[in-house]
């Protein structure tokens, strides 16, 4: 039967806390997290999916965790300004974690949703890259797209993060599910910080599959929705952005979802 066990590690690999192996484990961290300091998600098998709770002040999230073990750094300095400030603070930590159920698995979901995305290989998905993001800063970076806060009346810090192009008018972004699924519909949410801000009047979505969509975006502070043929892939990338003709260099997304199911195993895109 399938188990996972969670872990804290410090800057140094150190184990700081860990628990025994189950389908739902937690761990109660009784410190304050210093720089380097990481929490472990260990699966007994492969391509699991599973609910976590890195954070007790984020949501739960479905992940995909295809080769066993998925890293969680926990933040600082400028890449904690994209949390709340009660985020990741003080002495008592709940961290959290199952197996997700057979009804959770095959339920149409947002499979883009992952308020615990970061930069790099941390070895569970879905994760986001992008080729470009204004002067390298978090609250400009690419998973903040997936984090699931739609807050787009302004910019800058938490909660109006959102992933920024430094007015690169080649910007691309990708969203990678790690796995086959099956995508039914997309939804857009632009950042609104208007006069400040610009926006995309029209995008194109790239499917792993070889297939693509453009998309025709409107000015408005409402998330958009975009009903597509059922595909099944594995990524997609967000790209040719055009910018409304107006003032404003800033066009910005705030959320990207991502509609649909699990694929069969024997899938693939």
């Amino acid at each position: 039967m399938q188990s996972i066990k969670l872990k804290v590690l410090d800057a140094q690999g150190h184990t700081l806390l860990t628990c025994q192996e189950a389908e739902e484990v937690s761990l109660v961290y009784t410190h304050e997290y210093c720089p380097g300091d990481k929490i472990i998600l260990e699966c007994g098998e492969p391509d699991c999916l599973c609910v976590v709770q890195f954070e007790d002040t984020l949501a739960p999230a479905t992940i995909y965790v295809p080769a066993r073990v998925a890293v969680y750094s926990i933040p600082f300095d400028q890449n904690r300004i994209v949390f709340s400030p009660k985020a990741f603070t003080g002495s008592r930590h709940l961290i959290r974690a199952r197996l997700a159920r057979a009804g959770e698995i095959a339920h149409r979901r947002n499979l883009a949703f992952n308020p615990y995305d970061q930069h790099g290989e941390n070895g569970f998905f879905p994760h986001t890259s992008a080729n470009v993001e204004t002067r390298g800063e978090a609250v400009f970076a690419s998973y903040n797209a997936v984090d699931g806060i739609y807050q787009n009346a302004s910019h800058g810090e938490w909660p109006y993060q959102s992933w920024g192009i430094n007015r690169d008018p080649k910007a691309a972004w990708t969203l990678d599910f790690g796995r086959p699924v099956t995508l039914d519909e997309l939804r857009v949410t632009l950042r609104a910080d208007f006069p400040h801000d610009s926006w995309w009047t029209q995008g194109t979505v790239e499917f792993s599959d070889g297939s693509s969509e453009t998309l025709q975006f409107e000015k408005t502070d409402a998330t958009q929705r975009f009903p597509i043929a059922a595909r099944t892939v594995t990524k997609l990338t967000l790209h040719s952005l055009i910018k409304a003709d107006d003032p404003s260099p800033f066009p910005a997304l705030s959320q990207f979802e991502a509609w649909g199911r699990e694929a069969d195993a024997g899938d693939k895109g």
